[in-house]
């Protein structure tokens, strides 16, 4: 969209439909076990199912990655994406699909070919698009992560990023909000790092950068829970999957509503959004004219 006025408006974010991860996780073998999918490819027609019957539309829906278990090189994997394509392809056509890389789509230490090959299916794994006068920043934090074997990658993502930043200060964007699939943290900003946030002084390079930049609000998955905390004005929002649940929460979808002042969101199960849709109180700020 171009950068004309279009708030209110909202947009949908899921996380790791990540198919063959629930039989992986049930027969105790999260290396080989994710020979079947059907429980996921039912979930994820049940999200798709919930987005089409929304009304009015989003703006469009951001998977956050571990679209499928497969790692990179693994047996069942091409198969895996071949039926979440078919799964996906049944999204309303004026609901564009945003995808983020996650470490199961392209390995916990990506390569330049595990990138490439995910590229070729699913488009960069880092790019920009604004949605009226807010800008959009999806990045690879693989290459946060573990970029051993790629360093001259995240070198270019990092000038990218960097060039991005000053384009957005340039235009005075309302709001930047970045898509990643690892969060920077979990809760505190200062909390120990492991699996499933970034290293610290990484993660202090990175909230220091995107504070100073003034993002508002870092959108994730990867936990498998919902999570979330803030530094310095900056919310850093986890988002439970689609697909295994690792915690408490259910199957589900994140509605995030963004007005002319703030972003507002909410965590729906799969249920309660194809059965009752968005809930009055979000309906009534996007109905709001600013």
């Amino acid at each position: 969209s171009s950068n004309s006025k279009e708030w209110p408006f909202y947009f949908i974010q899921g996380a790791d439909p990540q198919f063959g991860l629930m039989k992986a996780w049930a027969v105790g073998d999260t290396n080989n076990g994710d020979d079947e999918w059907g429980e996921e490819i039912k979930l994820a027609e049940q999200a798709v199912q919930a987005i089409n019957k929304l009304n009015p539309k989003p703006k469009f829906f951001v998977l956050c990655g571990d679209l499928i278990h497969g790692m990179p090189g693994s047996q069942w994997r091409k198969d895996q994406e071949k039926d979440l394509k078919n799964v996906l392809k049944n999204t309303d056509q004026d609901i564009p699909l945003v995808f983020v890389s996650g470490n199961h789509d392209i390995g916990n230490t990506p390569t330049k070919e595990t990138i490439d090959n995910y590229c070729k299916n699913w488009g960069d794994d880092y790019f920009s698009f604004w949605v009226g006068g807010v800008f959009f920043l999806v990045l690879n934090s693989q290459l946060y992560f573990d970029s051993s074997k790629c360093p001259e990658l995240k070198q270019a993502q990092d000038v990218w990023l960097n060039e991005q930043l000053a384009v957005a200060q340039k235009h005075k964007c309302k709001h930047i909000i970045v898509f990643q699939h690892i969060p920077l943290f979990l809760k505190k900003p200062d909390e120990a790092h492991d699996y499933f946030n970034l290293e610290k002084s990484v993660r202090q390079e990175i909230m220091e950068k995107f504070h100073k930049a003034g993002i508002k609000a870092v959108f994730s998955g990867h936990y498998h829970r919902n999570a979330g905390g803030s530094y310095r004005g900056l919310e850093m929002v986890v988002s439970s999957a689609i697909g295994c649940q690792l915690g408490e929460d259910t199957h589900g979808l994140r509605v995030v509503v963004v007005t002319d002042e703030k972003i507002v969101h909410r965590y729906y199960s799969l249920n309660e959004l194809s059965s009752q849709g968005i809930e009055k109180e979000l309906l009534d700020m996007l109905a709001k004219q600013n």
